[in-house]
């Protein structure tokens, strides 16, 4: 059920978006983690398969985690956050071909000739997939999801589990886990997609807890005193080694040390691919289960680890700032967001999606110097190719601040509703000498804007409060009138519908 989810949510057009940083970042990771695993292990005293199979495991990272904690913290839509995104997906798909590699061996040892009748085998099985993707299971399943939810519920878990039954019959020679990615991957591009993973997801989850139960209980079976300063070397390796491959070859490939380091933290810990390769290398005879319990022990302090990194990324970052300088180039692919011309008195917008966008129609209209800064590089190509000066950044970036010429800007509007980044950007303000520019803010809760208020912000906007005042304005001028609701709800509706598309 993890891999079918996997594969129902598997998007191929982000890879595609990111293109090549996400490759390139995607495919050295691997590589050089790959080379530099492998030789730790076996200086470490494991035999050659074992060390294959570790090298594997702390390859790969948590794509459900890192995607949960990116939007938790609203960077999944920002530069690093697309790019880490994008390489995750790439150690995803790799992982996938070695799940289908693994699958199709049942021995310790295998002749070249196996390994090309397994990639043979899989890419026949992968065509015929596609085949049925796109010419029966549209009309199967819309046709199922007419009828009920729950007959749709239960048509998705039965496409799973004939799938995998297929392609694990030994005249196939494939896992049950390699066809739930494939019954998966064959139905992401339908529109049930949605309302099937919301419906797995909880079946999904059961079972889960139930899979890592039992990788707990070989952990502390598996493990043995010898095997715990391994298990600390490789976490170490995970936690340090993982973000260093990742820093060098975003910094090669010409990104900014911030964009670089943001992105890299996320590989700071194991996957849940890590864990399902090393159980089907234990149940072929591969590895022992003390390898599964190693595996098992690194990815709980990884994970523990990298969530703290991750979460507090923009902190640690701070403090490691001069030093990242070594990985980044003179000349940086960002610096082409980065506007030449002088500004002053001019207008200062922090975020041009939303709340921004709303407002740019009236600050256009003033025929002022207008410069935006945001951190999603798509809004701030839009905004440019509308002919507006507009920059990649983000104010928890000094840098960043530096450009915006605060100095010489008369209104400052910040969207954003980071409390820290707005604290900055206060007290970046508050350090002009002479005469300083209006500030206004988003904030919200109203704690915050009581802190805003209290570090120097002239105006502090708090969406739950203005919006009990929009309804009290609307029933005082127009009351229970159901023909202006239905007004409103076009017009509301309308817009929600651009915003959305």
């Amino acid at each position: 059920f993890l891999l079918f989810l996997v594969g129902l949510e598997m998007n191929l057009r982000e890879i595609r978006t990111i293109g090549r940083v996400a490759l390139l970042t995607g495919l050295g990771q691997i590589i050089f983690t790959l080379i530099f695993g492998y030789l730790i292990a076996g200086f470490l005293g494991f035999g050659s398969l074992a060390s294959i199979y570790i090298a594997i495991a702390l390859t790969f990272s948590s794509t459900i985690i890192v995607v949960k904690l990116l939007s938790e913290k609203r960077d999944l839509n920002s530069l690093y956050g697309k790019i880490a995104v994008g390489f995750l997906l790439v150690q995803d798909l790799v992982a996938i071909l070695v799940l289908v590699f693994l699958a199709g061996f049942q021995k310790d040892t295998a002749a070249p000739i196996d390994f090309l009748w397994v990639a043979v085998k899989g890419i026949v099985l992968v065509a015929v997939v596609y085949f049925l993707s796109k010419m029966v299971l549209p009309r199967i399943f819309d046709r199922v999801a007419t009828v009920s939810s729950e007959l749709l519920f239960v048509a998705s878990i039965a496409w799973a589990f004939l799938i995998a039954s297929v392609v694990s019959r030994p005249e196939v020679g494939f896992s049950i886990e390699v066809g739930g990615f494939l019954a998966g991957l064959a139905l992401a591009d339908s529109s049930e997609r949605l309302q099937i993973a919301s419906r797995i997801r909880p079946l999904r989850d059961f079972f889960i807890v139930i899979f890592f139960f039992l990788l707990g209980v070989k952990m502390v079976v598996g493990v043995t005193p010898d095997l715990l300063l391994p298990a600390i070397v490789l976490s170490l390796f995970v936690l340090i080694g993982n973000p260093l491959i990742v820093l060098a070859i975003m910094g090669a490939i010409g990104h900014k040390r911030r964009t670089a380091f943001l992105a890299s933290v996320t590989v700071a810990q194991i996957s849940e691919f890590s864990f399902v390769v090393v159980a089907m290398g234990e149940k072929v005879g591969h590895i022992t289960g003390s390898i599964v319990g190693l595996v098992a022990l690194i990815g709980v302090i990884t994970m523990t680890v990298s969530t703290y990194l991750i979460v507090n990324s923009q902190k640690i970052y701070r403090y490691l700032r001069e030093i990242l300088g070594i990985f980044e180039r003179k000349k940086t692919k960002e610096s082409a967001f980065i506007p030449e011309e002088e500004f002053s008195d001019h207008i200062v917008l922090i975020g041009a999606d939303r709340t921004g966008k709303a407002l740019l129609p009236v600050l256009r209209r003033r025929e002022e110097q207008l410069l935006i800064i945001d951190f999603n590089p798509d809004v701030v190509e839009r905004v440019a190719s509308e002919g507006i000066q507009a920059m990649y950044g983000d104010i928890a970036d000094s840098d960043a601040l530096d450009l915006l010429g605060l100095p010489k800007a008369r209104f400052v509007i910040s969207t954003i509703n980071s409390v820290d980044d707005n604290l900055s950007l206060l007290e970046k303000v508050k350090s002009i000498q002479g005469k300083k520019p209006v500030v206004v803010l988003v904030a919200s809760m109203p704690a915050d804007a009581l802190r805003f208020y209290e570090a120097g912000a002239d105006y502090v906007l708090v969406p739950k409060i203005l919006s009990g005042e929009h309804l009290a304005h609307v029933i005082r001028a127009h009351g229970p009138d159901k023909r202006y609701f239905a007004k409103l709800r076009k017009r509301h509706f309308d817009r929600l519908a651009r915003e959305r598309f």
